[in-house]
């Protein structure tokens, strides 16, 4: 029996606490009444302590572990020019299907039309998420201007600019700076096992989030929403399983059921954890057993964490639809285009932590004029859908973490088909 039980994957028992988690939430929110039992003893102690802890510890692998593997990454690529063919390419790729995204959410929001019929007074409840940032801003945020406490911050996108730039300047100086490239290259080492050690903690951290979850979530704040749940539901679900896989046919020829398959333990986890950031960790793991090459992932993972957000360019779609409808605003041809402009361009430099799609999208509502107010009404519910499109993101990241790695021939095909074991850490 305990053989059965070691024999177990990591990612079948992450699905295991998630399922568990949230039966048990469940159970709790419709079949405990006793509120000492309930709240003070599971939701607000033990679900939310175990949930947060594993939580707390992801994030604390995330800056040193990106960190040193864009270092030993970057420093791994002799030809600049080849760094700089990886780079422009991810990027292009990222913000290609940050568009898709934001246009099938309009196409969504068009069709299913979920703001139709709301009643305003639920706007009431304002959210008081503000925003103001320009893309001059953006790209000056780029760079740190102490990187030490970029470090400490965990500002990803000064981090990784940090990191390519030590890198770059190790590969040209090669055999002058070894010890310092060694360094790093052993730094890297400490924190994969470090992460091998945290992830075995994954499934007890996924039941307690799961379990908190599901037993405080109430039906009373869904059903007025449901149309607009569904819509958001029905993009996230056409740009995870029509476009992606198409993307990875296009231009791999693998076998995107094959991906789905030995992926699904990281969607999951993503879905519970709701932080894009915390799954580095995972999602890098994942793609090394698919064949990734580590100098290709430890650079395109943390970037995608950072700017390839098209989960929550989804909300934002159907939430400008949702509160145009809502509010009788007629968007034409020129703001629907400014919506996807703008949701791009806001995905970049975000922050892959929960909710924070709810931030940039007033900087995607005072784009078109739409009323701020109008996030109100979607606050409450927005936790169960920051879960799934969370899930989409890191999805995204990873199948554009693939094509970049097939293009420059930095990919074991016959690994990720299943005719070789991936290599031991």
């Amino acid at each position: 029996m305990i053989n059965k039980l070691k024999s177990i994957s990591l990612g079948n028992w992450i699905l295991i606490g998630m399922v568990l988690g949230l039966i048990f939430g469940l159970i709790l929110n419709f079949g405990v009444d006793d509120y000492f039992v309930k709240n003070v003893i599971f939701m607000d102690n033990i679900f939310y302590l175990g949930g947060n802890l594993f939580i707390k510890l992801m994030k604390m692998l995330v800056v040193p572990l990106v960190f040193c593997s864009i270092v030993v990454g970057v420093s791994s690529i002799s030809d600049i020019k080849t760094l700089g063919s990886i780079g422009g390419t991810t990027i292009v790729i990222y913000l290609i299907t940050t568009a898709i995204a934001v246009t099938i959410a309009l196409a969504a929001g068009m069709v299913i039309k979920p703001g139709l019929g709301l009643d305003m007074a639920y706007a009431s409840q304002n959210a008081n998420v503000t925003m103001n940032q320009t893309m001059v801003d953006t790209i000056l945020n780029m760079v740190p201007d102490n990187p030490i406490n970029s470090l400490a911050n965990g500002d990803m996108l000064p981090v990784i600019i940090f990191g390519v730039l030590i890198g770059i300047i190790l590969a040209k100086l090669k055999e002058k700076v070894d010890l310092i490239g060694e360094f790093f290259s052993q730094a890297n080492t400490v924190m994969m096992e470090m992460t091998s050690i945290v992830m075995k903690f994954a499934p007890i951290g996924v039941f307690c989030l799961m379990a908190k979850t599901f037993g405080s979530l109430g039906i009373e704040g869904i059903l007025p929403l449901s149309k607009y749940i569904i819509c958001v539901i029905i993009a996230l679900a056409i740009q995870a399983f029509v476009i992606y896989p198409t993307l990875l046919v296009i231009f791999t020829r693998l076998n995107p059921v094959k991906f789905f398959k030995r992926f699904i333990s990281v969607m999951f986890f993503a879905f519970s954890s709701s932080t894009s950031n915390a799954t580095i960790p995972l999602n890098m793991d994942k793609l090394s057993e698919m064949g990734v090459s580590r100098d290709i992932s430890s650079f395109t993972i943390p970037l995608g964490a950072t700017i390839n957000m098209d989960g929550t360019s989804i909300m934002q779609g159907v939430a400008v639809m949702f509160a145009a409808q809502a509010y009788g605003i007629d968007l034409g041809t020129s703001a629907l285009l400014t919506v996807i402009f703008t949701a791009v361009m806001a995905s970049i430099g975000t922050a892959g932590v929960p909710s924070v799609g709810l931030v940039t999208l007033t900087m995607v509502f005072n784009s078109v004029g739409l009323p701020i107010e109008a996030i109100g009404i979607i606050f409450g519910i927005d936790h169960i859908l920051d879960m799934l499109r969370t899930a989409v993101n890191i999805t995204g990241d990873a199948i554009c973490t693939i094509i970049v790695a097939f293009r420059n021939k930095a990919m074991d095909t016959d690994m990720f088909n299943g005719k070789k074991e991936p290599e031991k850490q």
